[in-house]
């Protein structure tokens, strides 16, 4: 046994040696710039931060650009981020926000599914004291938040409603597709109606279709048979406004103008096409809004000073001007 343990103690000592005999620079990084695994896999340790992402639904477009540039700013600058997909459920978001606490993250973009729902999460996140950065849709309890940065949502609803105004000087009759959980949507329907408001239109039907196109568009097919005087339609989101526009043309309603809000390639696309019924959309930049809320994000982080908060430009987009965007990706 004593033996066993000298040959032992020798093997080792000896395999120090060898090692010692071949290292150099000891002491300096390239010691230990990389360590190797088992199977001979470089292994590079994590550096920066690492942020978490939930948006209201990775299903729309415009969430999704938003995500890509975060992530891109985000890598761009060295760091990591964690996304989660609540697909418009509340409760999930809820639950996958509490994931992201598990997970450490050094700070959370979000976009609420609901802005009153949230705030068990928000409630939490402070506890935990990690700073939040409120992205595009604006929480009830703002309170809980470090920073806002979205768009100028109430401009962009203002802009249709201009736009309509001047199209139909006399007034007209107007449907509104809406999701009143959503105070983005909130604030650029309240735009829509301050800007047509004493110009002679009347509001004849207005429907929570919960920012869904399936719902948007099963709801205008009752409305147009419920209502043949109908002059135009103001939505929400493009998404919704896409729902709308399949339902009047399946109808065979030629009259009808609709209007969305995002500025999304769907929707640019649709409003370039010759005699179309989309007529204009609120645009905003998820681009834009991506790239500020990352330098935001790092200014807490690193306890900098930053806007605490920033509303990105809005502006309409109808058939003079869609060349100037492109139909292919967002502004």
């Amino acid at each position: 046994m004593k033996k066993r343990i000298l040959s032992i103690l020798l093997t080792a000592a000896l395999a120090c040696m060898v090692l010692a005999g071949c290292k150099k620079n000891v002491g300096t990084p390239e010691d230990n710039a990389v360590v190797e695994t088992e199977e001979g896999a470089e292994e590079e340790e994590e550096s920066g931060y690492l942020f978490g992402y939930s948006g209201i639904d990775m299903d729309n477009p415009y969430f999704e650009t938003l995500e890509l540039s975060i992530k891109t700013t985000l890598e761009e600058k060295g760091h990591r981020i964690m996304t989660k997909n609540p697909g418009a459920d509340a409760a999930l978001q809820n639950e996958q926000i509490r994931e992201l606490i598990e997970a450490d993250v050094d700070a959370v973009f979000l976009s609420p599914v609901d802005q009153e729902e949230i705030t068990p999460a928000l409630e939490e996140l402070q506890e935990a004291g990690i700073p939040v950065v409120n992205v595009d849709t604006r929480v009830k309890a703002v309170d809980l938040v470090d920073a806002f940065v979205g768009s100028d949502n109430k401009n962009a609803g203002y802009v249709c409603g201009k736009d309509l105004k001047e199209r139909c000087p006399e007034g007209g009759k107007v449907v509104i597709l809406e999701s009143p959980a959503t105070n983005s949507v909130n604030e650029r329907i309240t735009g829509f109606e301050e800007a047509i408001a004493n110009s002679g239109f009347e509001v004849l039907e207005r429907v929570d279709v919960e920012a869904d196109s399936e719902k948007a568009k099963i709801s205008m097919q009752a409305f147009l048979q419920e209502h043949p005087e109908i002059d135009a339609v103001m939505c929400g989101n493009d998404p919704i406004a896409l729902g709308a526009l399949q339902a009047i043309r399946e109808a065979d309603r030629t009259d009808i103008l609709v209007y969305g809000v995002d500025g999304s390639p769907a929707a640019k696309a649709e409003i370039a096409k010759a005699g179309s019924q989309f007529v204009g959309t609120g645009a905003q930049s998820p681009i834009n809004i991506g790239k500020t809320a990352v330098k935001t994000a790092i200014a807490i982080l690193e306890d900098k000073k930053y806007k605490e908060e920033t509303l990105e430009e809005t502006f309409l987009i109808t058939s003079e001007n869609v060349e100037l965007y492109g139909t292919d990706g967002w502004q």
